[in-house]
This record gives C-alpha cells, structure tokens and sequence, in this order.
C-alpha cells in the first residue's frame, strides 16, 4: 500500500528532480498516445520531427525562438504577481489590448518614418496592457473583487474589441473588406537580427528584461515586498508593506509586459493587426513560469522548452496530418505532471503492508 508521509523539510533533490520526472512522464505519455492514433508511421520519426527537429534545422530553430519570445516577456510578468500571491490569468487580454494600442500608433503615422515610432508604439503596447490590468487592480482593492474572474473574462472581451475595431477604424480601407489592418511600413516592425528569418529583437528585450527582473527581485527592497506579501501577508503587514500597492505593482507590472509582448508580436511575425493577434501565450505563459518556479532566469529555458513543443507540435501537424490540439494536449499533460511531482517535495512516498 502507498502512502504519503510529510518531510520534515522540503526535498532539494525533488525541487531539480521534479521538472525532468515530469518531462518523462510527458514523453512517455506522448509516446502512448501516437502509438494508438500512428498507423504504418514509426513512432521513432515522430519523434524526431517533434523534439529534435526543430533543434537542428536553423529555420525551424529560429521560428522556436521567435515564439519563445513573447512566452518569456509574458512570463516574467506573471512570475512577479505569482510571488506575492497576485494571480494575473488574463494576460492573453492584455498581450491584445497591448497589441491593439501600439499598432494602432504605427497606423496612425502610416506614412510617417522615422526611428522614434518604434519605442513610441512600444510604449503604447506597454500602457494599453497596463490600463487592462488596472481594472483588475482597482475592483481587487476597492470591492474585493478576485482577480482570476476579472482577468479571466477580460480576455474575451479584449478579443472581441480587437474583431470590432478589425471591422471597423483599423480596417485596411484597400483590404476588400477582409478584417484586418494595412501592414506596418519598415519604421514600424521590429528589426530582423537574424537574416532570412522572422526573430528579430525583442528576444533581446526579454533576455535584458529577465536580468532585469531578477536584479529587482534579488537586489531591490521592491523584490522583498513582493516575496514576503506572497509568503507571509502578516509578516508584510508587521513590515510596513501596502497591500494595495502590491496589488497594483504586480498586475501593472504584469500587464504592461504583456501588452509589450503583444506589440513585439504585431510589429514582428505577424507586420499587421489581424483577428490572429491572440496566440493563447498569455495563457502558455502560465505554464513558463511555473515550469522555471517563477525564477526570472528560468523562465527563458522554460519559455524554449514550451516553444519547442509549439514548433514540433506544427511540424508534426503537417507531416502526419495529426490535429493541431497536439500541442495543447503535451502543455497540458506537462503541467499536470509537474504539477503533480512538486508534491514529492513536500511528501514522500512510502511502501508499507496492510496488515491482515
């Protein structure tokens, strides 16, 4: 008979242990499931066009970068208001709002070029997702409303305004009525550091921006504030720290990075605001930063890690025609697992008879 006994401390071999267990539980899982759905297809080629091919053709390497990118700035958002205890689920709202705020600056100066648009739309992707942020903070303090709901259902009110104004005044007015915007001119997209391909830097924005966060929360009393309100809310009370501004600092923070990953994804893959915008990594990015246990640093390993199923998942998809959940279904269960390994840190597992 199995039983859970508690640790008397939490286990440092499981808190490494439990990412790996999980992706092997992931695979191994995977594994289950094209045997029963593959037929006259080897397993073993599967397998290499999900997880290895990616790796080692440098077009498909870049896509994977190229979509780790918003999962990492996304992410190290989240991670902030998960440490103090501030659950922002409504980040893919705000990746929309952001995106929808900067690119609609680009196609205001349509006509206008110069190196000043590019932060101007930046800062507005970074405004737009912040003040979709506020009104979670603001009924969070003022009516105790829970966040989870209000960011949650913001997301589908952020796309659903994206559509409208799709419609209607960001409507490329020589797009035969298709709904979505002209595409940005050179001024306003993200410049290509890697030729011949779609990356471009805001990978380098979120490799700065994780340092960032790490030195803040590391370093800075702003870090102290926001582990001690997630860890010990008394303990931050006796300290002389304001909830409210906790609440505020985190899904601001969190929201503002979200709307910039949602401008970098408009002005870069996609060069134009389309019903397509919303690629769910607001909620992928979920899964990034507690794959890197909210760790700044972390999250850009975890964010590839996450990419790679995205960008094999696709390839997979054409290959061997399997359906486009895949992905969703291998996020999924990896989540699940890992989820379900951390108890392992807290508990052990014991082996015992029952006795007769």
């Amino acid at each position: 008979m199995i039983k859970l006994i508690p640790r008397a401390e939490n286990s440092k071999a499981m808190i490494i242990l439990s990412p790996i267990i999980a992706l092997t539980l992931t695979a191994l899982s995977a594994l289950v499931i094209f045997l029963f759905i593959l037929e006259d297809i080897p397993v073993s080629s599967v397998f290499f066009t999900l997880f290895a091919e990616p790796l080692l053709d440098s077009y498909y390497f870049s896509e994977l970068l190229v979509k780790a990118t918003p999962l990492m700035i996304i992410g190290l958002g989240l991670s902030i208001g998960f440490r103090a205890g501030i659950w922002n689920i409504g980040a893919e709202g705000q990746f929309v709002m952001g995106g929808i705020a900067g690119g609609t600056v680009g196609l205001y100066f349509y006509n206008v070029e110069g190196f000043w648009l590019l932060p101007l739309m930046a800062i507005a992707g970074i405004l737009g997702g912040m003040l979709y942020a506020s009104i979670a903070a603001f009924l969070r303090i003022k009516y105790q409303v829970n966040e989870i709901l209000v960011t949650l259902m913001l997301t589908y009110v952020a796309v659903l305004f994206l559509q409208a104004m799709l419609q209607g005044p960001l409507r490329n007015p020589s797009g035969f009525n298709f709904p979505e915007s002209r595409m940005f001119h050179d001024s306003a997209m993200l410049p290509i550091i890697w030729e011949s391909t779609r990356l471009h830097i805001g990978l380098i924005v979120a490799i700065l921006l994780s340092f960032l966060a790490w030195f803040g929360i590391k370093k800075h009393m702003f870090g102290m504030q926001i582990k001690i309100s997630g860890s010990a809310p008394r303990a931050a009370k006796f300290a002389g720290f304001d909830d409210n501004k906790t609440v505020w600092y985190s899904l601001l923070i969190s929201g503002g990075l979200a709307g910039l990953a949602g401008l970098f994804e408009a002005s870069g893959p996609a060069g134009q605001l389309t019903p397509g915008l919303p690629q769910f990594y607001g909620f992928t990015a979920i899964i990034v930063a507690f794959l890197a246990r909210l760790h700044p640093v972390g999250i850009l390993f975890s964010a590839l890690l996450i990419a790679l199923s995205y960008v094999g998942g696709e390839n997979v998809q054409i290959d061997y025609n399997l359906p486009s959940s895949i992905t969703q279904i291998f996020q999924g269960m990896l989540l699940f697992y890992f989820l379900a390994c951390d108890i392992l840190i807290k508990y052990k597992v014991v082996l015992f008879k029952k006795n007769n």
